[in-house]
């Protein structure tokens, strides 16, 4: 007998004993029923809220906000004045091929990008104008922009701070900076107790935010696009998942050079795709642009039928970019940890530029062409669409074929998110049990398996977990990042020293 059959009897024999039941629940939705409780007891603890008049402050997303405005003007705007520089490095005009690591700048780039460029630029922004209004993407862009300051102290920590395992691969992020940055300020059990709490919170919340969450919705757009409820895949979400995982399986085993590889060439061309059918579809509503922009805006200060007004907007904007790019929660550290230089200020630079494609960019793009086709108003209070499905609409609405294309993006998005927040969880692992080949092989097994997972649950349990579990990371990180901040500061100043001497016209 299968393990799939044999859960499916089990399932039906509890369900023979409950009273009033009309039918037994499929595997999929018995194993939403079980995952449920669980993902609302994790939300309710990381989203606690205090009310500021009529509105729920987040206290977590307020911790995010304070930390990414007080490194921005630590670093007297360094998101605005080194923005040019970033460009200059990624492009690899510093560059010595001598230098350790494993990957290029533009590589870490492109595997942290890809981990943040995905399903949750599509949805996240969808869910925040489903229930915010466009204003709430005003709130998101300001996000990203003080987001860049956070990215640049983070990964300026993860690659200084990087360990050279056993077998010449590199290890890096906010367990190793905390361990060892900590260390160095005579903070030693503070920061083994930090970097301790922060891994084993990326091991489990990679299984939900770069796995479960990304899997789930390339499922949703699936059955869409192949006939909603009649499709062939309405009730067969593991078989959909086990061959996503499969084709996950093939790159993770590799390593970061392996994922380096794909994402490098995969997320050029999955970006490009996107903005260029989402411009077809802006452009064809050309005229109703300047009234999108305004509502944006205008929404920000004074939205519409949202309960809490400008401040409930403000919070619920910062909460999808913090979930979209990552800012503070460091997760993207661990990437640009690989790259090759001695420098580690060069990848904080290259960093910058995350959240800046993720939110400023790709977000921003998403919630235009949603605000000119398809919002309305009434839809803030009326919730009867939401996620994926509202994109997918907004496409539909110009050429009625563009959901197929949005639904090759997203499989592109959701996969090459998976295997980058793989290789996250996998450092989260090695940093708590040694780097080792026992230890790669449960973990990347492990995930895989939630993959499956992710295609059997309702996108509601998947949303509350996985953003739990993304910000409880970010409780250790940011606290960190205030203490280590002096280290980064001169780290910045002679890095500065020590380019000029070599490059003197640089800038």
């Amino acid at each position: 007998m299968s393990s799939i059959r044999l859960l499916q009897r089990i399932a039906a024999a509890g369900l023979l004993c409950l009273p009033g039941r009309a039918r037994a629940l499929s595997l999929d939705e018995t194993i939403d029923q079980a995952f449920r409780p669980i993902a609302k007891a994790m939300s309710d603890f990381v989203f606690y809220s205090v009310s500021v008049g009529e509105s729920e402050l987040q206290l977590i997303v307020l911790w995010l906000i304070i930390g990414a405005l007080a490194f921005t003007l630590y670093f007297r705007f360094i998101n605005v004045r080194g923005f040019m520089h970033a460009i200059r490095v990624t492009r690899g005009v510093y560059d010595d091929p001598d230098e350790p690591g494993e990957v290029s700048h533009f590589q870490a780039l492109t595997t942290a990008v890809s981990g943040t460029v995905g399903v949750g630029n599509i949805t996240h922004v969808a869910v925040a104008i489903s229930i915010g209004g466009p204003g709430a993407t005003f709130w998101l862009i300001v996000a990203g922009f003080l987001g860049m300051a956070s990215k640049f102290i983070e990964c300026t920590l993860g690659t200084k701070y990087r360990q050279e395992n056993p077998d010449g691969s590199v290890s890096g992020g906010p367990m190793f900076y905390l361990d060892k940055g900590l260390a160095e300020c005579g903070l030693p059990r503070l920061g083994k107790t930090m970097a301790w709490y922060y891994a084993i919170c990326i091991v489990i919340g990679c299984l939900g935010v770069g796995c479960m969450f990304q899997a789930n919705q390339a499922y949703v757009q699936m059955v869409n696009v192949t006939g909603g409820s009649d499709s062939f895949f309405a009730l067969r979400g593991w078989l959909f998942g086990a061959v996503l995982a499969g084709l996950v399986a093939l790159v993770i085993v590799g390593g970061i050079r392996s994922i380096a590889r794909v994402t490098s060439r995969l997320v050029p061309f999955m970006a490009i795709l996107y903005l260029l059918t989402a411009v077809i579809v802006i452009g064809a509503n050309y005229a109703d642009v300047p009234w999108a922009i305004y509502a944006i805006v205008s929404n920000a200060f004074s939205p519409e039928g949202v309960t809490g007004g400008v401040i409930a907007v403000l919070v619920l904007g910062f909460r999808r970019a913090a979930f979209s790019n990552e800012a503070g929660i460091g997760s993207s550290s661990i990437a640009h940890a690989a790259v090759k230089t001695r420098e580690p200020v060069s990848q904080g630079y290259v960093a910058m530029l995350e959240p800046f494609i993720d939110t400023v960019i790709v977000c921003t793009t998403t919630a235009l062409l949603i605000t000119v086709t398809v919002y309305e108003p009434g839809m803030v209070s009326d919730g009867t669409i939401s996620g994926v499905e509202l994109t997918s609409s907004a496409f539909a609405s110009v050429i009625p074929w563009f959901p197929y294309v949005l639904a090759i993006i997203i499989m592109l998005f959701a996969y090459s998110t998976m295997i980058s927040w793989s290789y996250y969880g996998l450092e989260g692992c090695i940093y708590l049990f040694g780097s080792n080949r026992w230890t790669k092989t449960i973990f990347n097994t492990i995930f895989c398996l939630f993959v499956v997972l992710g295609c059997t649950t309702q996108l509601g349990a998947i949303l509350d977990f996985s953003d739990a579990m993304v910000f409880a990371m970010a409780l250790a990180n940011v606290l960190g990042l205030y203490l280590l901040a002096p280290v980064v500061k001169r780290e910045l100043n002679a890095y500065w020293t020590r380019l000029r001497a070599r490059h003197p016209n640089a800038r």
